[in-house]
């Protein structure tokens, strides 16, 4: 048996210590305040954070992908945010993929066993054929998962660029990490629980480096997500939004054009601020690796 006394993730927290004997009101407050905790632990991790997302940005800009490796609630976070990526950047669904200890049934009924196997996470890399020209971010609240480790020894004995994530000093993934990112939200509401704060903190770092990578390899117009994909009516009226913003035309006019540039709101837009048909838009984005700015610049917009 494993002794983790020591982890953060496991340490009883004097704030919360009589917190079943509060009413309703006073526990979600209790909750509320220690929460408040999360940002701030994250503030101090930025400069690491930033260094993990040039890092992928490398990777993916050369054609890699970006690989989440994790167990129980980190491994359920890294799913969620892989999956995020293809409706909301418009990238291809094998450009950002995520591994969790038990295979993707585990999303919904814990195998707990599964993490404690080094093994499984090798196996899993490979099975995706996993190279050096690839990213992986481990995620392990205690910093020490099996499943994590594993995975993260072999992405970095094959010269990946690999980037620990978890919520304790001294973690036991930290050495396999070109960058470490350890955060600090303290000890658990409830105790060992790392569903609540540590989960909170992990899915804040993730959404960071998802999205700030998204946004340097030109998936964004100022803060507009112009490369969304328009595959159901909510997503078809955002993306008529976002190119009413983008260009001040009404919303018939950007339903038009949106039409015109095959739902694509990154064409529709380059489209109407230049005065371009759609084959000449996709000529000029193709050429400007699909960012609207040099391509508006290059077409004198």
């Amino acid at each position: 048996m494993t002794n983790i006394k020591h982890l953060d993730t496991e340490k009883p927290n004097p704030n919360t210590q009589n917190i079943d004997q509060l009413g309703t009101l006073d526990i979600v407050k209790l909750i509320n305040s220690e929460d408040k905790k999360v940002a701030e632990s994250i503030e101090a991790a930025l400069p690491a954070i930033a260094a993990a997302i040039e890092g992928i940005y490398e990777k993916l800009k050369a054609g890699g992908r970006l690989v989440y490796a994790g167990a129980g609630t980190s491994g359920r976070l890294g799913l969620l945010d892989a999956a995020e990526c293809p409706p909301t950047f418009g990238v291809d669904y094998d450009m950002v993929i995520a591994l969790l200890a038990g295979g993707k049934d585990a999303f919904i009924k814990a195998k707990e066993g599964a993490e404690d196997q080094e093994a499984l996470g090798i196996a899993d890399l490979e099975s995706i054929q996993f190279s050096s020209k690839d990213a992986l971010v481990g995620i392990a609240a205690s910093g020490r998962t099996p499943y994590v480790k594993g995975a993260m020894e072999y992405a970095q004995s094959i010269g990946a660029f690999t980037v620990a994530l978890s919520c304790t000093q001294n973690a036991q993934i930290a050495p396999y990490a070109k960058v470490d990112i350890s955060l600090r939200p303290g000890a658990e509401v409830i105790t060992g629980s790392t569903r609540m704060k540590s989960g909170t903190a992990q899915k804040m770092v993730l959404n960071m480096l998802s999205t700030a990578t998204m946004i340097k390899l030109g998936k964004t117009y100022g803060n507009l997500m112009v490369d969304l994909k328009a595959t159901n009516d909510k997503l078809v009226s955002r993306a008529v939004n976002i190119v009413c913003m983008a260009t001040g035309v009404d919303e018939e006019k950007a339903a038009e054009v949106l039409k015109l540039s095959d739902y694509s709101a990154k064409n529709a837009i380059l489209m109407i601020l230049s005065d371009v048909d759609y084959d000449t838009s996709k000529k000029i984005l193709e050429q400007h690796e699909g960012r609207i700015y040099p391509s508006l610049k290059y077409l004198g917009g």
